[in-house]
């Protein structure tokens, strides 16, 4: 049977031959001859091993058996294969010379598999430092957060969840009525203010007319004590000048008179040309006495009319001064009531900011998501109402290990695989991280503090898809990605 076997496992392997001979493809035909050794090779093994364990497991033949099998037919048989196995095994090179010369064929396929191998694992490990991958990333963009203004009563809600919306398309509208009111009362305080900076504009020509006019008056007084003042210094000059006129009038008239009475003691002249020259004296001694009065008189006029100068010039001074303060005065009051007409005129603004608030548009253009307004709800500001997603600016966010950054470069390309759509997109690096992700989270590690574990980090590199590729309008943030980077 094993011979049987094995003549027609020959036969089969030349067929088998001759069928891989005949074939178009020679480089299969010698793979398959390649794998046709390697099972013939194993089947001899295995038939030699239970060969050996048979004949070890038979009893010892007894002479005569022997010798009547050598008498036989097959004696020949047996002797063959006891000297086959008995012969001893020639040296590994030798066995693999000599089966390489009877299967030259397999030999050559032996070869070219080889190498084949070798160039294929070459390039396969070139092509594996070639690029850094990740399974850390999904598509992400800007995620709208849509809140209201101010505080009101919603009564309309145009959008729903996964709705498109365009820029500029109404959404909510609040009730406007409360903010209308507002907006008429901050108007008539608007006009309020304006007739009083009307009613005040006036006032600052008005007051700076009486000013000068009074200055113009006060110095007019200056001028009119001044003159007063210099006329009274004249008298007493005057009065002075009459004074010493008497007083030598009244000298000369007591020495006539002490000389006429030597003469009438004497009696050289008359009784009656003395009581003249005495008369004359007193007379002029009189004249004396009222022209000193009358210096005094003056002189009192002139410290008078001094005191009077000074009075008129300090109010003078005083009108200059007042004049153009309460000119400042009524350009101040002018700028205060311009002042509150412009603050009436930005409440007017802020009411009608306010108004419009009442209408919530969507800012850009995108998908509505997480939608939590409903008509009849009371909003209060800063409240979000819905998210707008938009689908024509994303990205890829990839967290690469920070072993893996070495040789990423800002714009090399970028294959990314999309789990969704099951196809490759082409991207490029845009913009490496600035720091880990860790040290953006809520809480960052701090490492100084506790026990110190180190930990492979991963920081988030953002990748951009190119232009004008089909099917990225499909993409959705949050979707998963596997990114290939090529670092050459």
């Amino acid at each position: 049977m094993p011979e049987q076997y094995d003549a027609k496992e020959r036969e089969q392997g030349r067929d088998g031959h001759k069928g891989l001979i005949v074939q178009d493809h020679p480089a299969e035909s010698a793979i398959d001859s390649l794998f046709y050794e390697q099972g013939r090779l194993r089947a001899d093994l295995d038939r030699l091993l239970n060969a050996a364990a048979a004949k070890a497991a038979e009893p010892a033949t007894p002479p005569k058996e022997k010798e009547a099998g050598k008498d036989g037919p097959d004696a020949s048989k047996p002797d063959d294969k006891d000297k086959d196995k008995d012969a001893p095994k020639k040296p590994f090179l030798k066995r693999v010379g000599s089966w390489t010369k009877t299967h030259p064929i397999a030999t050559v396929a032996i070869l070219i598999l080889l190498v084949a191998a070798f160039v294929g694992a070459w390039f396969l490990w070139l092509y594996l430092q070639s690029y850094e991958s990740t399974d850390d990333a999904q598509v992400d963009g800007h995620v709208n957060a849509i809140s209201s203004r101010i505080s009101g009563t919603v009564v309309a809600v145009h959008v729903e969840n996964n709705d498109r919306v365009e820029r500029g398309q109404l959404a909510v509208d609040l009730d406007p009525r409360d903010y209308q009111v507002a907006l008429s009362q901050q108007r008539a305080n608007l006009a309020q203010a304006k007739a009083n900076v009307s009613a005040q504009s006036p006032n600052i020509p008005i007051t700076q007319l009486t000013q000068s006019t009074g200055v113009s008056t006060a110095d007019l007084d200056v001028t009119i004590a001044r003159a007063g003042y210099f006329a009274e210094q004249q008298q007493v000059a005057s009065a002075s000048a009459d004074l010493t006129q008497a007083e030598a009038n009244a000298a000369n008239a007591k020495a006539e008179e002490i000389r006429y009475r030597a003469l009438v003691d004497k009696e050289e002249v008359s009784r009656e040309q003395y009581d003249q020259r005495l008369a004359n004296t007193r007379a002029q001694i009189a004249i004396v006495a009222a022209r000193r009065a009358s210096m005094e008189a003056a002189s009192k006029t002139v410290e008078q009319r001094t005191a009077t100068l000074e009075q008129v010039t300090r109010r003078a001074a005083e009108a200059r001064q007042n004049s153009e303060r309460q000119v400042d005065v009524q350009r101040a009051t002018g700028a205060a009531r311009d002042a509150a007409a412009q603050i009436s005129r930005a409440q007017v603004d802020q009411a009608m900011l306010n108004l419009t608030y009442c209408k919530i548009y969507a800012p850009v253009s995108g998908i509505i998501g997480n939608k939590t307004v409903e008509i009849g709800a009371q909003v209060s500001v800063g409240q979000e109402l819905f998210d707008v997603t938009p689908t024509d600016d994303i990205w890829v966010t990839a967290n690469f290990k920070e072993t893996q950054l070495l040789k990423m470069r800002q714009g090399q390309a970028v294959t990314v695989s999309v789990d969704t759509l099951g196809r490759d997109f082409n991207g490029y690096i845009e913009d490496m991280p600035g720091a880990t992700g860790a040290r953006y989270s809520l809480l960052p590690p701090e490492n100084a503090t506790g026990n110190y574990v180190k930990v492979v980090q991963r920081l988030p590199v953002r990748i951009r898809f190119k232009p004008n590729q089909a099917g990225v309008a499909q993409l959705r943030v949050g979707m998963s990605v596997e990114p290939k980077v090529w670092l050459k």
